[in-house]
């Protein structure tokens, strides 16, 4: 799945991090342009990996940043 987010991230000009978790779900962090921010949220939410089984997708924390603080797309572990 992450292969597909990353490349994803990438396309767009995002830049973040994404990880499974124990509990069988993916967090992660998404930093750039708004609409860019927006874009990926759609796909986070609604298209993902062709494995992945999107039941609900969750976004909090959302806050305007004044540089990127994360560089690249990549996975957690």
């Amino acid at each position: 799945m992450f292969r597909y987010t990353e490349d994803e991230g990438r396309k767009l000009g995002v830049t973040g991090w994404v990880k499974n978790t124990r509990q069988g779900t993916v967090i992660g962090q998404v930093q750039g342009p708004p609409e860019k921010v927006k874009e990926m949220k759609y796909w986070l939410s609604k298209v993902g990996s062709p494995s992945s089984r999107i039941h609900r997708a969750e976004f909090s924390n959302e806050r305007d940043i004044s540089k990127l603080e994360i560089h690249g797309f990549g996975t957690r572990y």
